[in-house]
């Protein structure tokens, strides 16, 4: 299984970043994309089911711009309820590994040493209490406004909070280590009992958008090897 998350920087309908967007999410073949900071424009065709957020206030987000979409290859079951239906996105999908719950996030609108920061952040937190209490996997992630390995883009506070609670509800950040890096993929640690993770990332030159993208893939753990001895 590959989830991958992307920020792509508010792209217009008609950009010409908008091929090769595509180009690259095509190529990386994800069976789950969470993409912030998106445009309907971004068209991946009948490969994937795709879900977005409400549409943004107008006038200073033009008509099509979403703030969270999710691209799935797994068949959709049925939404949540998130504390903000233009900014988060909750839904639950069949796969290979069981039902998921995918959330898909940006958190705070102007980074995260503004005061409403850590107010959306907390809303947040209760949407995943919520939702960890329906016993089902999950997979968190989108734009966090934050870096956990480093001193790039955070808060000590901000930090804190998103360590508590990712403690707390039994989740583990797979893309924590990732230098420079506020996109994070955040999943359940039940998932992760017989799977390793590889981590792909592009557009480290930020070209394209001023976020990279990362993307996992979970891969299955050999089984132990038994020899005669052992039993």
């Amino acid at each position: 299984m590959k989830v991958a998350t992307w920020n792509l920087e508010r792209p217009k309908s008609n950009s010409f970043r908008n091929l090769k967007i595509i180009e690259i999410l095509e190529e990386l073949d994800a069976d789950i994309l969470i993409i912030t900071e998106n445009n309907d424009a971004i068209n991946l065709g009948g490969k994937y089911f795709h879900f977005h957020t409400d549409e943004l206030p107008k006038p200073y987000y033009s008509s099509g711009e979403r703030r969270s979409s999710i691209y799935s290859k797994y068949q959709f079951i049925r939404s949540y309820q998130t504390y903000r239906s233009d900014t988060s996105l909750c839904l639950e999908f069949e796969s290979e590994i069981g039902n998921l719950l995918v959330y898909a996030t940006v958190v705070g609108i102007h980074g995260n040493r503004r005061p409403e920061y850590l107010t959306e952040l907390e809303l947040q937190m209760n949407d995943l209490e919520r939702l960890s209490n329906l016993n089902k996997a999950i997979f968190y992630a989108g734009d966090l406004n934050m870096s956990f390995s480093d001193n790039y883009y955070y808060t000590k506070l901000g930090r804190q909070t998103f360590l508590n609670a990712f403690r707390d509800f039994d989740l583990l950040n797979t893309t924590a280590d990732i230098p420079q890096n506020i996109d994070h993929i955040v999943l359940s640690k039940s998932i992760l009992k017989s799977k390793k993770v590889i981590e792909t990332t592009w557009n480290l030159d930020k070209k394209l958008s001023d976020h990279i993208g990362v993307c996992i893939e979970l891969v299955d753990l050999p089984s132990p090897a038994y020899s005669e001895t052992d039993f």
